[in-house]
């Protein structure tokens, strides 16, 4: 399985993935299921994957030609080169749908789910930063302020974070803290999900990566933050106040 996590707020956006997947109990393997673009001043964006495996990979990777041959043919339209992010998220549904209709039959006759989503964030020069979740089919929603984050995976042990803290107006040093106590929630309720991390931010109009970095086991910022969590809800539970006393 796998847990991914996306905050669009007013100041940017936080994303968050783990890096486990499964096959059963005795395999275990590493992928990336974060990846990112940019064309620094122009337009920035990060794509997260959850699901099949062959299915987000074969996504990412028709992406990635649609930009090679996007270099040579102006007139092909690629994630780099459309108008705005409702553009990119259109073609990225667009591949999700062409690969689905190409794999599902076959992926499904195997007994294996070939269900897959894709969260995608970014600005382009001149537009909004905007956040997408986009499903099998190809087609896709987007973030507002009533609904500031998504996610994928095993959603259901760090998502009560999300709900009580996060709001349109919270910063991005709220924002990575929130993801990364939802992260560790989850980390320590559901073996499927596993270290490392991937993080990215973005700062709103920078259109740059203000963060992309990989986080280890032993990083030690995550433990502070993991260990300082763990203490508050112990503290938070000890003076909680007795039912028949209240």
């Amino acid at each position: 399985m796998t847990y991914c996590v996306g905050l669009r707020v007013s100041e940017g956006l936080v994303l968050l993935a783990d890096t486990q997947t499964n096959a059963g109990l005795d395999n275990v393997s590493r992928f990336t299921k974060m990846f990112s673009f940019e064309k620094p001043g122009e337009r920035v964006m990060t794509l997260l994957t959850a699901g099949n495996l062959s299915i987000t990979q074969g996504v990412i990777a028709r992406l990635r030609y649609g930009i090679q041959r996007g270099a040579k043919d102006s007139g092909h339209p690629t994630i780099m080169s459309v108008e705005s992010m409702f553009e990119v998220a259109q073609l990225v549904g667009a591949e999700m749908k062409r690969m689905q209709s190409e794999n599902r039959e076959a992926i499904v006759q195997q007994g294996t789910s070939a269900d897959a989503s894709i969260l995608l964030a970014g600005q382009r020069k001149g537009g909004k930063h905007r956040l997408f979740l986009i499903y099998s089919a190809g087609n896709f929603i987007q973030a507002t302020d009533d609904t500031p984050y998504f996610q994928l995976g095993e959603h259901k042990y760090g998502k009560p974070i999300l709900d009580r803290i996060i709001t349109p107006k919270s910063s991005l040093e709220e924002s990575m803290k929130a993801v990364f106590v939802s992260m560790d929630s989850t980390l320590r309720s559901n073996l499927s999900v596993g270290m490392p991390l991937d993080l990215t931010v973005i700062e709103k109009d920078a259109l740059t990566f203000r963060i992309r970095r990989r986080i280890e086991r032993d990083d030690p910022r995550f433990a502070a933050i993991s260990q300082s969590w763990s203490k508050a809800i112990r503290k938070g539970f000890e003076e909680l106040p007795n039912y028949l006393k209240c």
